[in-house]
């Protein structure tokens, strides 16, 4: 960690571990090093980034405004799978929220990434460690298989155990609005919140990270549909990886890759993009299928990267 806190005070680019998934980490308050995110992930200038801090008290360090709801959300998740989407002060510079006069603020729950964020005096801009649009990594291997020219080093946590992105909550004329959904339920949401207005889907001017359609993408096509087998058969001529959920048989012809038998969405959302990243690498798969999972729990989550991935 020591090391890791070198890079980045001499304005290096490192992969860091989160409970979520992998984040390419720099100064937030350095534009020139925010930049160098944007070029080592190829991502839209337009697509602002997270930012991660160790503590809510820092949190307010960078923001203003904070409504009491936003809070009461710290209070209850962090360090967890939220970010909140605030005012910010003028100190994060604007290439970090893509122009907008907020900020995503998220304060990670890993122990690795909370101390390094406790030795440096900066908060880290982090979005996901991949090349923009593909999978997420959810290992340090992950990572190093597909940026390690392009920064300084990996902060090895061991695999993540979310798997899926944070959840992204923003605060607009007085509701409490959800952007992304992620690796903190709409339910756990709401116990606290209240009412909550769900906002997910998003054109080319992303309000808030994480919200472009296209998104998560291997190479293969990858097809949806809540009739896993009908999906099957229509596509009974390609060399098949089938993605599915819970206690259901499917013919051994085919690559099987069960989230959880036992219909566990923890589990499912922690294998999603490992079991994608896994299946995009063979030679021997031409086309994927997956079945939706029901829409409760992390299942909203699930689905959500699975339609943004898909071909349709």
């Amino acid at each position: 960690m020591a090391e890791a806190a070198s890079f980045l005070l001499n304005e290096e680019l490192v992969a860091i571990p989160t409970e979520t998934v992998y984040g390419l980490a720099g100064n937030a308050l350095n534009a020139a090093v925010v930049l160098k995110i944007f070029e080592a992930k190829e991502r839209p200038s337009f697509d602002p980034l997270i930012v991660h801090i160790p503590s809510k008290e820092v949190a307010l360090l960078y923001a203003k405004d904070v409504p009491p709801v936003a809070l009461m959300l710290m209070e209850a998740f962090w360090p967890g799978p939220l970010t909140l989407v605030l005012k910010k002060k003028s100190i994060i510079p604007d290439v970090v929220t893509s122009g907008l006069d907020t900020v995503g603020l998220r304060m990670p729950n890993h122990p690795m990434t909370l101390a390094l964020l406790n030795t440096i005096d900066f908060p880290l801009a982090a979005p996901s460690a991949n090349p923009f649009g593909y999978i997420s990594p959810t290992t340090a291997q992950h990572v190093v298989d597909q940026l390690h020219s392009k920064i300084a080093m990996v902060l090895d946590g061991g695999a993540c155990t979310v798997g899926v992105e944070s959840t992204i909550v923003g605060f607009e004329n007085g509701e409490t609005v959800i952007y992304r959904l992620g690796g903190l339920t709409l339910e756990d949401i709401r116990k606290v919140a209240g009412d909550v207005v769900v906002c997910v889907n998003s054109s080319s001017d992303p309000k808030a990270p994480g919200m472009l359609k296209s998104h998560y993408a291997p190479s293969k096509p990858l097809y949806i549909s809540n009739d896993l087998n009908s999906l099957i058969k229509i596509n009974e001529n390609y060399r098949l990886a089938v993605i599915c959920f819970g206690n259901v048989k499917i013919n051994e012809q085919h690559a099987v890759y069960n989230l959880s038998v036992k219909s566990d969405f923890k589990e499912a959302a922690s294998n999603l993009f490992s079991f994608l990243r896994a299946i995009d690498q063979r030679n021997d798969i031409d086309v994927i299928v997956a079945a939706l999972l029901p829409e409760a729990n992390l299942g909203y989550a699930i689905n959500d990267r699975l339609w943004r991935a898909a071909v349709k």
